[in-house]
């Protein structure tokens, strides 16, 4: 029993703080990332943060008749050094501002101080081309005139301006802002699973997208 108790506190402790499992839940990274896909994300990288709410998985801001955790005070929350800072053109995990329950996941596109400059299709960072992700994706080819209106952003220090690989389909930093540094979760490494759910009735084998397996995130 000791044994197993530590074996699952040492498992608890590497999914904080070192590396976690995600699921793509939506299309907004499409083609780069599909719905399905299951990542490994480093959460070491950029300075993985303590426990915010300690309780039952799954059952945090849901409504139950017995208490299911609780919040950890501030005082108590710590968050490690970072090896790195999150950079232009990275993919990031991060907390969605509007809701700090939610995981997103996006491609950073400026940092705090930066400008970023957006017309058409184009996206200009402090006045230079942003670099294009080879599986960008355009889902409207007839742009509106809201996309053809141009706009800017300066990026606050300590934020970071995001934007989903699938432009015209993603909610991202257009929409509701900029991400906070403390927001920030990790970096995506692989894909260790990525399953086709538009085939809900066929077999697992049949699901499972056999390319995609073991595919680093860039």
């Amino acid at each position: 029993m000791q044994a197993i108790l530590i074996a699952i506190f040492a498992a608890l402790v590497l999914r904080q703080f070192v590396i976690a499992a995600y699921k793509i839940p939506s299309s907004s990274m499409e083609d780069t990332l599909l719905v399905g896909d299951f990542l490994l994300v480093n959460k070491f990288i950029y300075g993985a943060k303590s426990p915010e709410w300690i309780g039952i998985p799954l059952t945090q801001g849901k409504k139950w008749f017995i208490p299911t955790g609780f919040e950890v005070p501030k005082s108590f929350q710590f968050r490690l050094p970072a090896i790195a800072d999150p950079k232009p053109y990275d993919i990031i995990v991060f907390k969605y501002p509007l809701n700090p329950q939610l995981d997103y996941i996006k491609r950073c596109v400026a940092t705090g101080g930066q400008t970023v400059e957006l017309h058409n299709h184009n996206v200009l960072v402090n006045g230079e081309p942003s670099p294009v992700p080879p599986m960008l994706k355009y889902e409207n080819s007839n742009l509106s005139s809201n996309q053809n209106t141009f706009t800017s952003w300066t990026i606050d220090p300590g934020h970071y301006f995001v934007m989903g690989d699938n432009r015209d389909n993603s909610s991202d930093s257009r929409e509701w802002g900029f991400v906070p540094s403390e927001n920030i979760v990790g970096k995506p490494l692989i894909i260790y699973l990525s399953l086709d759910e538009q085939h809900s009735n066929s077999a697992i084998f049949d699901k499972v997208r056999w390319k995609r397996l073991g595919m680093v995130v860039r």
